[in-house]
């Protein structure tokens, strides 16, 4: 089965969430720089959510550049994916509406999580169709970074029970973990 209907499924979803996300900002109703304060929770959880989008965007793509092929448990484990990234205009939303309270801090982290280990699943579904000696396998490696922001992840979970902005810390610092894109998969290929 060839990769390109799997990119382009995911590239329009990406595109779709993204849409989603930017019709949550609402307008102000005055018209000095003032009425856009209390506005501001609202767009920081947006950039934050739209640099996390982008960033799936950029490492899938690198991802499946390197892939020759897919299969069933990829299809799915990818759909997976997508369907994580498309709860966060709804934890976006939630979060910058609340300005930053307890639960959707951590429910924003839990679909962080969600996203994180259906990456992680996805790229090793991709080494075992490729095979462990691939071009693919060796270019993924141990995949530490995921690993560790797995981690993050949960640690930001639970340090929004203590203090949110806590929680937000991490998942930015995972945030520019990943925000130069991955470079393991522009030189290795199945």
């Amino acid at each position: 089965m060839t990769k390109n209907r799997l990119e382009a499924f995911s590239d329009g979803v990406l595109a779709i969430i993204i849409t989603i996300m930017v019709l949550e900002l609402k307008v102000p109703h005055g018209v000095d720089l003032a009425s856009l304060k209390p506005l501001l929770p609202v767009f920081m959880s947006y950039v934050l959510s739209f640099i996390y989008i982008a960033i799936y965007w950029n490492n899938h793509h690198h991802m499946l550049h390197a892939a020759t092929s897919v299969n069933g448990p990829i299809l799915w484990t990818n759909s997976m994916l997508l369907f994580s990234l498309s709860l966060i205009p709804f934890t976006t939303a939630w979060m910058g509406e609340n300005h930053l309270a307890t639960w959707p801090v951590a429910l924003y982290g839990i679909v962080l999580l969600m996203a994180a280990l259906s990456y992680y699943l996805l790229a090793h579904c991709l080494t075992d169709l490729h095979g462990r000696d691939s071009g693919f396998a060796k270019a993924l490696g141990s995949d530490t970074k995921g690993k560790i922001s797995i981690l993050l992840y949960i640690a930001g979970i639970f340090s929004s029970f203590l203090t949110p902005y806590v929680g937000v810390g991490f998942y930015i610092f995972v945030a520019i973990l990943w925000f130069i894109p991955d470079k393991r998969f522009e030189k290795g290929t199945a």
